[in-house]
């Protein structure tokens, strides 16, 4: 499997420590991820490629425009085609990001991130381009360019062959609805704090157990509302197997 990922941004300059280093560096040079940078000015208006205006009916900020957006998507699909894609725009507005999200974005062939900035982006983008919107949390940032980033990292962790076990995307924290359990190496001691005798045993059920354990303790600690809405989805499985 190969995933193509497009981004199309005003600051293409920011994407060079991402693409060079770690997990997505390993996975382009493999070859089992293309990531490929595109400069929104490229497709501005005008003598002076322009990207963005004020707002109709007023306000503060400036929008950008719808032009240049179609412009790049239009272009990046004749000048690479691709077989099933999904166009996914960077917004404040948009359903978070989360472990289920990112597997199911890794089984497109291709993905177009649109980095959003200034204000915002014209409503026609969202209804006439972008299949989905997507945001990092409830917090507004200057543009998307750090959440394409988290985008292109999550997903490209789901390719198959990235990382180095397979299967690994779906043993980390958020892959069963919960947190990972604590995790110790060497030394055994370190400033009067022991690694728990039970993972030096070497007994595997009794660390699987405990594993376990610890997992559940600690998203009832620092994650309490991941119970909650586990609780939720069991309850409602049960209601539509109990209609059927």
């Amino acid at each position: 499997m190969r995933l193509a990922v497009d981004i199309v941004t005003l600051f293409p300059a920011m994407f060079f420590g991402t693409l060079e280093g770690g997990v997505v560096s390993r996975a382009r040079r493999s070859g089992r991820v293309a990531v490929r940078i595109h400069d929104l000015r490229r497709w501005g208006v005008g003598r002076n490629r322009e990207v963005d205006d004020a707002p109709y009916g007023g306000g503060g900020g400036m929008i950008l425009r719808p032009e240049p957006l179609f412009r790049a998507v239009d272009w990046i699909r004749r000048r690479f085609p691709a077989e099933g894609e999904r166009v996914v725009l960077l917004s404040p507005q948009g359903r978070p990001l989360d472990h289920d999200a990112a597997r199911r974005l890794a089984g497109y062939p291709r993905l177009i991130l649109l980095c959003g900035h200034y204000e915002g982006v014209d409503e026609r983008v969202r209804e006439g381009v972008a299949d989905e919107e997507l945001s990092i949390g409830d917090v507004v940032l200057t543009g998307g360019e750090l959440p394409a980033m988290m985008v292109l990292d999550a997903v490209s962790r789901f390719v198959p062959g990235v990382l180095g076990q397979s299967g690994a995307a779906e043993k980390d924290s958020f892959a069963d609805g919960g947190l990972e359990s604590p995790y110790y190496t060497r030394p055994a001691e370190f400033r009067g704090r022991r690694v728990p005798d039970v993972l030096r045993s070497g007994d595997h059920g009794a660390i699987e157990q405990w594993r376990a354990q610890k997992a559940r303790e600690s998203t009832r600690e620092k994650r309490p509302d991941l119970l909650e809405r586990d609780g939720a989805t069991r309850a409602s499985s049960a209601r539509r197997g109990a209609k059927g």
